[in-house]
Order: C-alpha cells, then structure tokens, then sequence
C-alpha cells in the first residue's frame, strides 16, 4: 500500500482547550465542500472517546491541554488507532520542542497557532492545504523492537569521539520529508558510534525547528548530531542536519556552506541542491539514503550518485508514510537497494564496510 487518494470528503475533527478556536476553524472549513467537520473534542480523554465513533480521517489537535495534553493523546492515537494528525503548535523556542517530538512521535504536520483571533483567518488557507495533504498519506505502524534502537543509555553520558574524513572513506546523505521526522527518530539512534562515515541529513522542514530536531537526535544516537552551520567539517563520528530555510552544501574543502537561493522542488533546504555539491567533491564515495517523503527531492541528487558510482537505499514503501520520494528514485532506476526502515541501519553500514 502507498499514499491513498483523499476521500470525496475529508472528515475532519478538532481537539483544541479553545471552544473560540474549535468554533473558529470548523466555522472556516464549512467553506470548502471537500473537508466535513465531524466533531470536536476540548481535550485529549475527550478526543480518544470521540474517535472510534467520529473516524476522522484527519485531526488537528493542540499542544496545551487539560487532562491530557496534545503529546500524550498523540502517542495513544498513534498505539491505538493511528491516523494523520496536524499539530497547532505556537511558534516559540519551547514550541519548536514540542513541536519536533510531536513530528518524531508520528504527526504527520503542524502549523503555527494563530497568536489572536484576529489573525485565525489567515492561517487558514495553509491549515486547508495540509489537511488535504495529510488525509493523502498513510501513518504506519512501526513496531518500535529493541533491536531497531541501540542501547543509548550511555550516549549522553560519554564523549562522543568525532575525527576528519580519510581519503576514501564514505559520506551518508539522507533524505527526507513528510514521516522523516520519526524515520529519522528511528534511524539515527540505530547508526553505531564506530561508523566509519560522515552523515549529512537534509529534512524537508521551515527554520526555526531543525536545531531542536538536531537536539532531539544528539539525545538519543551515539554519533554526535548538530545543526549545521558555515564552516562545519564533514567528520566521521558527527552527524549534520541542514538548517531549515537554508541550503546546504559541501565546497571543496570539505566545509558546510549556506544560502538561501531560490526553493528546489518549492522546498530549502533541498535534498538534491546538497547530494550535487557532496558528489561532486566525494564521487564513487556517497552513498545517498531516500526516505518517506512527497514528490522527487532526492532523484537527481541519486542520479548523480549511481553514475558516479557509489551506491543508492530506499526506504520500503511498506514502512513510508509517504511512498513518493523514495518511488521516484526506484522508478528512475537508480536505487541499488530498498529496505524498510527497521533495517536502513544495516544497509548503511553493509553499503559503508562493502561498496
């Protein structure tokens, strides 16, 4: 099963402490005869009675709820009864927390919360088109074994040793977009400490939530993660994620660059924009890494890495949220390997030892 196609009309239902807020966004989704409102819920026990009989095909829900809060009922729809939810989510350094670990527990968007009930109108044009995207998509199940994470109780506790990148050696880029955040928040932690490869990640995401996401990662993995900035060294040992908004790219002397050209596939940072400039220095020794995401971000980028000789994974439509990014770059031909989430792991490390 891939992405399915939305319904004739999308159901959808809103959990939100605000009776202004929930009266608000149901009043405006009233306006498009392709989105019915089914129903409300002021908090999280509230929401997780109303859905089995509501069946929403999508949820918007916030953070700060009585009772239970918008995390807590996030990770019971996902264990019990998964299905797209969208966060509103306030747009604070605090909110950028909550926000990046509501996107790893498995929400598949968010949008700012309106800061007054002036301003409601004019986010509702972006909450419209996220709630069509999101009812497109499909939210896996992931059987969260043990053997997937390494044991990362000492992680933050130890030094995490990084070093140059020897002539030779490899350089990981992953790619993702909608769904990355909890594939990353899998993959990441499962990478062992002695990889022997620098790791570039480029997520699909606005500036203001990479550092957290970055944060989040370092917490949990045995390999240093941090947002990368100008000057920053590909390092075996050290993990860079593309700053949101911005670009990312390798020069020739192997340092992290910035801008903030124009969007690619209408997004920055751009998966292909980075595997381009990597390529072009490291050749036969990328290995690039397409994970869950909509559209073809990645595929060029892939493109260069197969003809130049290093070697292409794919994530397993079975485990994608959404099977679209990873099935462009298996239908053009370049993918040498595809494997569900669970096990990218160890392709990488097989594709960092072997190829």
């Amino acid at each position: 099963m891939g992405s399915k196609e939305p319904s004739k009309s999308i159901r959808v239902m809103i959990v939100d402490d605000s009776a202004f807020m929930r009266f608000a966004i149901s009043k405006h989704l009233a306006e498009y005869p392709d989105i019915q409102f089914v129903g409300s819920a002021h908090d999280g026990v509230e929401a997780l009675e109303l859905i089995p009989r509501l069946q929403p095909d999508v949820i918007t829900m916030d953070v700060e709820m009585p009772r239970l809060d918008g995390l807590s009922t996030l990770r019971r729809i996902m264990a019990e009864d998964p299905r797209p939810v969208i966060m509103l989510s306030s747009l604070t350094k605090d909110g950028a927390v909550e926000t990046v670990q509501a996107l790893t527990l498995g929400a598949v968007d968010f949008i700012g919360k309106p800061e007054n009930k002036a301003s409601i109108s004019q986010i509702m044009e972006e909450l419209v088109a996220k709630i069509r995207r999101a009812a497109t998509v499909r939210v896996a199940v992931f059987n969260n074994h043990p053997t997937v994470i390494r044991s990362t109780a000492s992680s933050a506790g130890q030094t995490k040793l990084t070093r140059p990148v020897l002539s030779q050696e490899k350089i990981v880029v992953i790619g993702s977009s909608t769904g990355g955040p909890r594939a990353l928040n899998l993959l990441v932690p499962a990478l062992p400490a002695n990889l022997a490869a620098a790791v570039l990640i480029v997520q699909h995401m606005p500036a203001g939530f990479t550092r957290s996401l970055a944060e989040r990662l370092d917490s949990l993995s045995p390999l240093k993660v941090k947002e990368a900035e100008p000057g920053d060294q590909l390092e075996i040992g050290r993990v860079l994620l593309a700053p949101g908004g911005f670009h990312l790219l390798i020069n020739d002397q192997g340092q992290v660059t910035l801008n903030q050209n124009p969007t690619v596939h209408g997004v920055r940072p751009a998966i292909d924009v980075t595997m381009a400039s990597v390529v072009k220095k490291y050749k036969s020794s990328v290995i690039s890494v397409i994970l869950t995401g909509m559209g073809s971000d990645g595929t060029n980028g892939s493109a260069l890495v197969a003809q130049s000789g290093g070697y292409v994974i794919g994530e397993d439509e079975s485990t994608c949220v959404v099977y679209g990014m990873p099935r462009s770059v298996f239908e053009a031909g370049f993918t040498n390997e595809v494997v569900p989430l669970d096990q990218i792991a160890r392709a990488i490390e097989k594709a960092v030892s072997v190829h």
